[in-house]
């Protein structure tokens, strides 16, 4: 721990351990830094409750959907770097299948902002979970195919874990290489991140703690090491909606890499005019390129995060980031607030005062 006073930094290590205590979470990692040095990184509470685990800095989280940013996000990013991909291509002109489809005119740009007309979501596990594995990605496709638009492309903003799942489609298409892999090759190996990563279910689970999450109903299990997602478990846990997997160091030195990248100090991975046209607010919007920004009222960022230069998101699991640009501060919380049930929510409630205090601390 390293915040600026004494003083301050219990407050925000008080406030954690109440969190725990309370019920909010049965663990969590907690990092805050200010460009790029750690200030505060501590772990807090049980990875498991069942077995009595506790969480420490290497526990690996199920980031759920912070995989949107952090993989497919940075994906399509570096597909453009390559001049592979453009933010005004449309569906037609990548994927064929959606050609004479009310799909075929949504553009790259529409996914990202969630502006593409596409439902927030759909429980295609129902349908996935019954197929073998083999088929499971061309059966997927093919609803994906069939999906109807629940507004007109463009018209307003609309969450979608089914955008990202298009998105996923035009990766493999355009790269020819499977998401996690071409995340893998360009951005994570390149950038020496060894904790974050996707888990196929059709592999071995790699060797490491995981905070546990949901006693999951359908499966009937405890979820450890295992995508906490419906539809990206029924797609062997490889999902451009969900499926990464890290721990809060991992989460921070890709941040990092893009905070250097948005202020020009150099990245060897990121183009610094295509992160800073990524992280732009859109006007009117709560959303950037892939990455959400602070509503105007009730943000899970608190009040003090400049809501005109902040990017951040949240993953269903109890997992977040926010990174302030301009004051390059940049706050982590991962946690597993589903660990039993998903039914707790009291995680809404505690990330705005836990940010307000961060900030005052700061």
């Amino acid at each position: 721990m390293n915040l600026e006073t004494d003083a301050m930094r219990e407050s925000v290590h008080g406030l954690m351990r109440q969190a725990v205590a309370d019920n909010i979470f049965p663990g969590g990692v907690l990092l805050v830094s200010r460009a790029g040095r750690i200030l505060f990184h501590e772990a807090y509470g049980q990875a498991n409750i069942y077995t009595g685990r506790k969480v420490s800095l290497d526990t690996v989280f199920d980031l759920a959907s912070l995989t949107k940013p952090l993989a497919t996000t940075l994906a399509v990013m570096m597909l453009m770097a390559e001049k592979k991909l453009g933010l005004d291509q449309t569906l037609d002109s990548i994927i064929p299948a959606f050609a004479h489809t009310p799909k075929a005119d949504i553009r790259i740009r529409h996914l990202l902002y969630h502006t593409s007309g596409l439902p927030d979501y759909r429980p295609y596990f129902n349908t996935l979970s019954h197929l073998p594995n083999a088929c499971r990605k061309d059966a997927l496709r093919e609803l994906l195919t069939s999906e109807s638009l629940a507004s007109s492309i463009g018209e307003k903003t609309r969450y979608s874990d089914i955008g990202f799942m298009i998105l996923e489609w035009v990766i493999e298409q355009v790269s020819e290489s499977r998401l996690d892999d071409y995340c893998q090759k360009k951005i994570y190996g390149p950038l020496g991140i060894e904790s974050l990563f996707y888990i196929d279910l059709e592999q071995p689970v790699p060797d490491k703690s995981y905070a546990a999450t949901e006693a999951c109903p359908w499966r009937r299990m405890v979820l450890n090491g295992m995508v906490h997602d419906d539809n990206a478990y029924a797609m062997n846990g490889i999902a451009g909606h969900a499926g990464l997997f890290g721990t809060a160091w991992a989460v921070h030195q890709l941040l990092t890499a893009l905070l250097n990248a948005y202020n020009g100090s150099g990245s060897s991975v990121f183009e610094t005019p295509l992160v800073r046209l990524f992280l732009k607010r859109e006007s009117g919007s709560e959303r950037a390129l892939g990455f959400d920004a602070p509503s105007q009222e009730n943000s899970s960022s608190g009040e003090f995060f400049d809501k005109s230069a902040t990017a951040g998101h949240l993953g269903f699991t109890g997992t977040s980031f926010w990174m302030d640009l301009g004051q390059g501060i940049m706050v982590i919380l991962l946690t597993n607030r589903v660990h039993p049930s998903s039914a707790n929510e009291q995680i809404r409630a505690f990330r705005p005062v836990l940010h307000n205090v961060v900030m005052n601390s700061l």
